[in-house]
């Protein structure tokens, strides 16, 4: 089977999907990604259902204009709440990101897991779901942390400190192991979440996510040979995004507005 050179699509609502980016690119350096910030519409954690379908849609409209080979929906919110419905429409893979929950309950010693996301997700019936089906009878404390995808979206160092001084209390409290990240965001304050709970291994879905595009891209394609450019896209201000996204990513990247 000869190379495919052709994207990978990836989305979210803005700078948290960058660290599925991350984890795909330490396993699959050649693949090139399209990357689309939906920062005028963030946070997707204040959305109905059927205004992240309608958004979910539009977005993958925009990357298949690319030519992506795959999708990635870096974000959890938008996978718990519109990755059937992008599957129904499009016949592109679609891999999405879900909470680790399933090696958490492999992990936890106490039998308590913390599960951190968008207050979204947190009430979704697709995380009670994976938390029926996965949880080995784990207890699991759905943590539905408001305002720290903003805070992160923006890096508001002072805010992030005085939320996760907020939600570590409620970690060390229930006396979770085990603490989960259930939003792309939180990956990106994963050490300074980690000075503030009482010795809980934290774990998130990125590595898995790479992984899967990897099988999926072998399997059904075949991996990139060659490095293309990376392309970054915002639905707002470029300039913030290219600054934000340059520091997370550590290194340079530009960034230009799309309308979606």
């Amino acid at each position: 089977m000869k190379s495919d050179n052709r994207p990978i699509g990836i989305f979210d609502s803005g700078v948290g999907g960058l660290s599925v980016l991350l984890e795909i690119k330490k396993l699959l350096p050649l693949e090139s990604s399209v990357f689309l910030a939906d920062q005028a519409h963030n946070p997707y954690g204040a959305k109905t259902k059927k205004q992240l379908q309608n958004l979910s849609l539009r977005i993958t409209k925009f990357l298949l204009k690319h030519n992506i080979k795959l999708l990635v929906v870096a974000c959890n919110t938008a996978t718990c709440y519109a990755i059937d419905y992008l599957r129904q429409n499009f016949t592109i893979p679609i891999i999405g990101v879900v909470p680790a929950i399933k090696p958490a309950s492999t992990f936890t010693k106490a039998g308590k897991i913390v599960i951190m996301s968008t207050p979204a997700t947190a009430k979704s019936t697709y995380l009670k779901k994976m938390i029926d089906k996965y949880a080995n009878g784990a207890k699991v404390l759905k943590l539905g942390c408001d305002q720290l995808e903003e805070s992160i979206e923006c890096l508001d160092k002072q805010k992030i400190n005085k939320l996760l001084n907020l939600y570590s209390r409620d970690i060390n409290h229930f006396g979770a192991d085990v603490v989960v990240l259930g939003c792309t965001h939180f990956p990106f304050i994963k050490n300074d979440l980690a000075k503030k709970i009482n010795s809980a291994k934290i774990i998130d879905s990125g590595g898995a996510v790479a992984k899967r595009v990897k099988t999926v891209l072998s399997n059904t394609f075949s991996l990139a040979a060659t490095k293309a450019q990376d392309l970054y896209y915002t639905t707002a201000d470029p300039i913030n995004f290219t600054e934000v996204a340059s520091i997370l990513l550590g290194r340079k990247i530009s960034a230009q507005k799309v309308n979606i």
